[in-house]
């Protein structure tokens, strides 16, 4: 269906919920297509393809909402939903927070954000079962200790969405996204049978964007090989270098910390901490929902709210919490564009492009700069308490030794806590690469507990 045909049905349901008595109401419309193949030691495992097409609708009743959904675009199924989500709304609770934005904070990013590529949806289903085929090929090749595979995935989207509301925006955008993945299996040729295993990925909104399969498949070969004869090392604590795909959960937690819900609810290590000093000098934490190609980037959220570029974090100091309507309105502030929506409930606080800024090391010259420590490359587990901000994970990497990567690492758990860590990030790498909504470059931590035997 075209964006113009979604935003008619958008339309024509918030009207139908206001003249059955709504005080407000706003919908959300979306249609996708999605293609998902595993391959596994060459034949297929798995493989789907389906479309799908769902819409929203909340009404307000006063100071009470409700949502309800269906996939029946009907006149005859729009009537039912209005009248089951008024049914619910006059049943809800009162809540003063709750509601459409203010008008004046509605609008849309004029430019083009090259969120959506045709040649994710033109490309054949035999050629993307090859593209796995190729990529775990390239992993099984590459290193005769290379023994067996978890697999090859590729999957690829296309999604058109739609939103309108009862204070006249309409707007709607699509979007793609394609990925290739490979886990493989090594096997420790030097006795006791020993396997390790590890996987390497690429994305893209576009099929131009990805990397060759052959590429990775061999990057997910070196990375489960390098793997091999991996040790526990006794308890320290020591400076610990986080790479880019580790570090990416660390920024995860700090955006966990500064979601409004969390905020209001003094459920975050960072409420009540607006203006000051959180982190070390050299950190610089952003929220950009207008990078060309991102993840996370759209033209308005999902109440209507154009997005922008939101510094969260700028050099150590907290200058911004992440806000939908209702966040902003229980901490008397204004949104950020955070609004986050499926097609039930109410709208969440979700990240767009939120992201540590890189600093000019590369990750090769942060590793030399350190004596003795833990380069981390798989984290393990859950163990964070935002309230406090305790951190405890399992993790696994590479002993660095005199500035050099001695040797694997495995089960050993690293402990601190998250306002110290962010304190003491002393380098930060200049290999920032966005692979999703969340991103970060390579970080050194001076000083963690790494609890080994």
């Amino acid at each position: 269906m075209s964006e113009a045909y979604l935003e008619q049905i958008a339309q024509e349901l918030v009207s139908r919920a206001v003249r059955a008595g709504a005080a407000a109401a706003d919908v959300i419309v979306r249609e996708g297509d999605e293609f998902s193949t595993t391959v596994r030691l060459g034949q297929i495992e798995n493989l789907k393809e389906a479309g799908s097409r769902v819409l929203g609708l909340r009404v307000l009743v006063g100071m009470r909402s409700a949502s309800a959904y269906s996939s029946d675009f009907s006149a005859a199924s729009m009537d039912r939903l209005v009248e089951r989500a008024l049914a619910m709304a006059r049943a809800a609770s009162e809540d003063a927070a709750g509601g459409l934005p203010d008008s004046d904070w509605l609008g849309r990013h004029p430019g083009e954000l090259e969120l959506y590529f045709s040649d994710v949806a033109e490309i054949p289903t035999e050629r993307r079962i090859a593209i796995a085929r190729r990529a775990e090929q390239a992993a099984l090749d590459a290193d005769p200790r290379i023994k067996n595979s978890e697999g090859a995935v590729v999957e690829a989207s296309t999604t058109t969405k739609a939103y309108a509301n009862s204070l006249g925006f309409v707007g709607s955008y699509r979007s793609s996204y394609c990925a290739v993945s490979v886990t493989a299996i090594a096997l420790d040729s030097s006795g006791g049978g020993r396997m390790q295993r590890d996987y390497w990925y690429s994305v893209g909104r576009g099929a131009d964007a990805l990397d060759d399969p052959e590429a990775v498949g061999r990057r997910a070969a070196e990375r489960a090989l390098r793997r091999l004869g991996a040790r526990k090392v006794a308890t320290c604590r020591v400076p610990v270098v986080f790479d880019a795909e580790t570090a990416r959960s660390l920024v995860g937690h700090v955006f966990e910390a500064v979601r409004g819900d969390a905020i209001y609810r003094s459920a975050s290590f960072l409420a009540g901490k607006l203006g000051e000093r959180v982190a070390a000098e050299n950190v610089t934490i952003l929220d950009d929902g207008l990078r060309p190609r991102g993840f996370g980037s759209r033209p308005f959220d999902d109440e209507g709210v154009a997005p922008g570029v939101t510094p969260v974090v700028e050099n150590g100091r907290l200058q911004s919490y992440l806000l939908n309507t209702y966040a902003a309105r229980k901490l008397n502030l204004r949104t950020t564009g955070n609004a986050a929506r499926g097609a039930s409930g109410p709208p969440a606080i979700g990240p767009k492009n939120f992201y540590l800024a890189p600093g000019a090391r590369t990750p090769d010259a942060i590793i030399r700069s350190v004596s003795h420590g833990l380069y981390v490359t798989e984290l393990i587990g859950f163990g964070v308490n935002l309230v406090t901000g305790d951190y405890s994970r399992g993790a696994s990497g590479l002993w660095i030794e005199h500035g050099e990567l001695a040797f694997p690492v495995e089960e050993v758990t690293i402990a601190g806590n998250l306002a110290d860590i962010l304190t003491h990030i002393t380098e930060i790498g200049s290999d920032l690469e966005f692979r999703g909504v969340l991103a970060a470059p390579t970080v050194l931590v001076e000083g963690l507990t790494v609890a080994g035997r």
